[in-house]
């Protein structure tokens, strides 16, 4: 499995950034190999995250060359380029 952790900075007010969110929820449950995403506010004003556990890494490669995730800087209006990692998932404590 595979971990990608995506920080952002947005200028939308929280509200309409969770609206957006919302709204591409769908598209999201619908990518094959996303096992799951957390949607999180990081401390300061005008962050959030994205945080995938994908099922392989040529699942996130095919993500990640898609028009949903090419969309996500617009979507949320991002203001500067957005601080990416990837990882390998061990183990997991629970199943």
């Amino acid at each position: 499995m595979i971990l990608q952790i995506i920080k952002l900075k947005s200028n939308l007010p929280e509200e309409e950034l969770l609206k957006r969110a919302r709204e591409r929820e769908p598209q999201f449950k619908a990518i094959p190999g996303l096992l799951q995403k957390y949607y999180v506010k990081i401390g300061a004003s005008g962050q959030y995250g994205g945080i995938y556990v994908w099922d392989s890494q040529e699942s996130l490669a095919a993500y990640r060359a898609s028009d949903l995730a090419k969309s996500i800087p617009e979507a949320y209006e991002i203001v500067e380029a957005p601080n990416i990692e990837i990882m390998d998932i061990l183990f997991q404590l629970r199943n």
